[in-house]
């Protein structure tokens, strides 16, 4: 095999160099390995066979995972019909998030929609009123695109200061899919946009069929451009909390605009000023004025292990420290580590390249002698755009808001590899 640089590296080299890298924790593993009766006995599971291919006809995880799961944190909302819980970030690898693990938000809780009675109306300001059941749906020409969802206020209760100890809890509120489905562009052409007139200043209204709709404007650029309408994630049906069976996908903007279990769609002369855009998912400044239409996630970043609930358990030696990143207005060019508490920096490595509004994957892999560590991670997107300091971000917004908090998070690690969630600026 051949390393970044192109020089060949042997499998003995491999292992001389793990040993020196690893020192004595390397050669205390390798001896204990030599009369480990793990590997010098005939285990159990070794002795008898296993169970046949149907014992599950659905995949389920191993029992051994079975603290990989999503988590609520009771205290954040009365009831949990209106709640999210959170992706175990701390424990996966890779960028693409398992289904069964990829956090939810409800504003009225999970609804049971079956494929057959499923129906989607195009109305408004069309040439034709249409409407659409899902096998109607599935006969348009589809589309596989792995995007990101991130609630708005994903890290919203850090703005005032480190709280919660663990990202899962505090940048927990993502998930990262592949999503199958048609493009709205097709289906609005289909009902025709002729009725419409000039584009450029019509919006289109999206609501859910469950009791809430959570309903949202959408500039008509937007839905024209990326927005997708889907039924699939990661190959599947989509999960019932993911709005099975149908929803919208809207690429890098924040998540409470990707409408579940989608029914309307109407095109109109301007934005309805709902609910959900007015006296929620709007920005409160310092001042006490409000942004609204803070639609996109901008670039951001989070180091998951070590972390506090991925702690280095292992001692000094080799350590794989590692993180996701992602940006809402384009794909992620690099990603910076620091050790320090952000005085020096190191650019890690990307598991590959970024994707357009889809998360990364990073890795930088160090010596760790021991001592306390200040772990920080920075992104940086195809705009050029720098993920800022907490600091910089209050300088501007304030301390106001829960929503589009995308500054630079720290973990302290102690010496005996336990982490906690600490700020230095």
């Amino acid at each position: 095999m051949t390393d970044q640089s192109g020089s060949s590296t042997t499998r003995r080299g491999f292992l001389q160099a793990g040993l020196a890298a690893g020192g004595a924790v390397a050669t205390a593993g390798a001896a204990r390995a030599a009369g480990d009766p793990l590997i010098t006995e005939v285990q159990p599971w070794a002795r008898f066979t296993g169970v046949g291919v149907d014992a599950v006809p659905y995949g389920l995880p191993i029992k051994f995972e079975d603290d990989v799961i999503r988590r609520n944190v009771p205290w954040l909302t009365a009831e949990t019909m209106s709640s999210v819980n959170f992706t175990p970030i701390h424990a996966l690898d890779g960028t693409i998030t398992p289904q069964g693990c990829a956090f939810e938000r409800h504003h009225s809780g999970a609804i049971e929609l079956r494929k057959e009675d499923y129906r989607l109306m195009i109305n408004g300001l069309v040439d034709r009123p249409l409407v659409f059941t899902y096998a109607d749906l599935e006969r348009f020409p589809r589309e596989n695109h792995v995007y990101f969802l991130e609630c708005a206020a994903n890290s919203g209760m850090e703005w005032a200061g480190a709280q919660l100890n663990g990202a899962q809890f505090t940048h927990g509120m993502i998930h990262n899919m592949e999503y199958s489905g048609v493009p709205l562009r097709t289906l609005l052409e289909e009902a025709g946009l002729d009725a419409a007139g000039t584009l450029k200043d019509k919006w289109i209204y999206v609501e859910g069929a469950d009791a809430s709709s959570n309903g949202r404007s959408i500039p008509m650029d937007k839905a024209l451009d990326d927005v997708l309408v889907a039924f699939k994630a990661n190959g599947e049906a989509l999960r019932k909390e993911h709005g099975y069976p149908v929803r919208l996908v809207v690429p890098g903007w924040e998540g409470n605009m990707w409408v579940k279990w989608l029914r309307r769609v109407e095109v109109m002369d301007g934005p309805v000023e709902s609910r959900e855009e007015t006296s929620k998912y709007t920005d409160t400044l310092a001042d006490g004025t409000s942004r609204k239409w803070t639609w996109e996630m901008d670039a951001k970043s989070v180091i998951t292990s070590p972390s506090p609930q991925s702690p280095i358990t292992h001692g000094p030696g080799p350590l794989v420290i590692t993180g996701l990143a992602w940006s809402g207005r384009g794909a992620i060019e690099r990603v910076d580590v620091s050790t320090d508490g952000g005085m020096t920096w190191r650019t890690a490595r990307l598991a590959a390249p970024g994707q357009d509004k889809a998360v990364s994957r990073f890795y930088l892999d160090v010596d760790w002698d021991g001592s306390e560590l200040l772990l920080q991670s920075r992104a940086m997107d195809s705009l050029g755009y720098v993920q800022p300091t907490k600091d910089a971000l209050r300088a501007i917004r304030g301390e106001n808001s829960i929503y589009h908090n995308n500054g630079i998070q720290t973990w302290w690690v102690k010496p005996n590899g336990e982490a906690e969630n600490v700020e230095v600026s």
